[in-house]
């Protein structure tokens, strides 16, 4: 029977089976099998509902967690999903202001934090205590976990635990889009939306009991949540999970606790090239996503690696996946191109919702939110009259049906009325040997409306206008005079998000504002 609650990952027969693994680098080592780990959330969803007060744990409450990856994120997740609660994941990382805004567009209840947090009065303690969320501080001692609520109850009532009934309606997990077009917009995921994605990423890479990860994509977010350790958990595998990720200690923890698949963004592949083994274990496939991986990075991952690299397109909208290469086995794994759906229908519509060559990726399925938290006018302009969910990402499909990301429909440079793709010119920009990492970006222009810059890290030092003016003359090789960067600006780190993600719009910013006075000399 197909899966539609949190709870599936606990109905199968892998009881005694590894499920989570905390490793030798962390603080307190830690393995549980599925029973014992269903046994520590239940210990915790008990110690919860008798400390805390039954108006903050009423079914459809928000709690946020703000946890480095730990056996105490996964508990508290879990444990909040199965009580009919909201879990919103936040990263640890965020200043005041920001823990501000999304417990205030949570409505959060309850705020999860590590020990210590009060005393320390953390940005997460202070934006709990501004929205009246009550704070608990949770710490796993290597036999169980110990629940601290250390601000006052507002009553004595408490909530019955009961036995744990999720429903595939109930909304199980808030997320934010990262905000690179406006300001973040809620996605409710429900039960249904989670477990229908972790049987499509289930079955696009035949994870088995067989199989263990090591994650290393951070939970608060749903490439690391998703595929990284909910999909794992369903499929009765292990999942090894250090507190963060660590070029130093990824092979030894991955090689140690017989890993053999990851998941990843490109920049984590760039660093693991820089940082090889000194014996590559066997692994049997390596996972892309959340960011295009350049053909270039994508070659050298298998040929230093041996292994097959699998990129996949996703988004928060759809509960993580969306699209796939395939598993050698059944066919071609394309680099440049994100592979077939997985799941969900894949379409490519106009503005008006009519079948195009090329244009909008829209998809439709079991997985994709039923629309954003309190704005419907967002929601009526991300969906089509068929149902579809408008990505935002504009695509094509070759002719093996295989779908080829051409850009951000809002990040196409227009330049003169010729509209060019930022990820053409990464990829090229790319292919350059001195050229780690390459973001192109659009800035204004009076004559062109919009002109192509561009930003690189360099895997050597070298001079800035040399290499300005070499990487110009390699793009004019590679691609019409109109696309080649007017400026290419030469920096030692790349502004990511906390995932690792690129935000074209943050590069600009950053880099056309830091060379304005450059500029006004021109």
């Amino acid at each position: 029977m197909a899966p539609t609650t949190l709870l599936s990952v606990f109905e199968n027969d892998y009881r005694e089976r590894t499920a989570i693994v905390i490793p030798q680098s962390a603080a307190i080592p830690t393995s549980l099998s599925y029973r014992q780990l269903f046994d520590v959330v239940t210990d915790f969803s008990r110690k919860l509902c008798a400390q805390l007060p039954a108006d903050a744990l009423k079914p459809g409450c928000a709690i946020s967690i703000a946890y480095i990856n730990s056996l105490e994120f996964v508990v508290s997740f879990l444990a909040t999903g199965f009580l009919r609660l909201i879990s919103s994941p936040l990263n640890p990382s965020y200043t005041e202001d920001e823990f501000n805004f999304y417990l205030e567009d949570a409505k959060s209840t309850v705020m999860i934090v590590p020990p210590g947090s009060v005393k320390a009065n953390i940005p997460a303690v202070r934006a709990a205590r501004k929205q009246g969320a009550l704070i608990v501080e949770v710490h796993w001692n290597g036999q169980e976990m110990e629940v601290n609520v250390t601000s006052p109850v507002r009553s004595d009532a408490r909530r019955a635990l009961g036995a744990f009934q999720p429903q595939p309606d109930d909304v199980a997990l808030l997320l934010h889009t990262s905000g690179t077009t406006g300001r973040p917009k809620g996605v409710p995921l429900t039960q249904l939306n989670l477990a229908t994605s972790m049987k499509n990423i289930v079955g696009t890479y035949e994870l088995s009991p067989r199989d263990r990860t090591m994650l290393v994509m951070p939970l608060f977010h749903v490439h690391g949540l998703l595929c990284g350790l909910l999909a794992t958990l369903l499929s009765g595998g292990g999942v090894v999970i250090p507190e963060k990720f660590s070029a130093s200690h990824f092979w030894r923890d991955f090689g140690e606790n017989q890993c053999n698949w990851y998941t990843a963004v490109p920049t984590i592949h760039q660093i693991l090239l820089r940082n090889p083994p000194k014996q590559v274990p066997k692994i049997r496939f390596i996972r892309s996503c959340s960011s295009s991986l350049a053909p270039a990075t994508f070659h050298a991952i298998e040929q230093h690696f041996n292994a097959p690299v699998l990129e996949a397109y996703a988004m928060t909208e759809a509960s993580h996946q969306m699209t796939s290469n395939p598993l050698p086995k059944y066919g071609p794994h394309k680099p440049g191109s994100v592979g077939l759906g997985q799941g969900v229908e894949v379409v490519i519509l106009d503005e008006a919702g009519n079948p195009v060559e090329e244009g909008e990726v829209c998809i439709r399925g079991a997985n994709v939110t039923k629309g954003y938290l309190n704005n419907p006018e967002a929601t009526a302009k991300s969906f089509t009259k068929d149902g579809y969910f408008r990505t935002g990402d504009q695509g094509k499909k070759d002719k093996d049906g295989y779908l080829v990301l051409t850009g951000r429909i809002k990040e196409l440079i227009n330049r003169g009325g010729e509209k060019i793709s930022p990820l053409e010119l990464d990829a090229a920009l790319l292919s350059h040997p001195k050229v780690a990492e390459a973001v192109s970006f659009a800035v204004p222009d009076e004559m062109y409306g919009q002109e192509v810059h561009a930003a690189v890290v360099l895997k050597e030092k070298g001079d800035p206008k040399a290499i300005e003016r070499e990487l110009q003359e390699f793009c004019q090789t590679k691609m019409a005079k109109f696309k080649v960067p007017k400026r290419i600006y030469v920096t030692e780190t790349m502004p990511k998000t906390a995932t690792g993600k690129i935000q074209r719009r943050v590069v600009s910013q950053t880099f056309f504002k830091e060379s304005a006075p450059a500029q006004a000399k021109l």
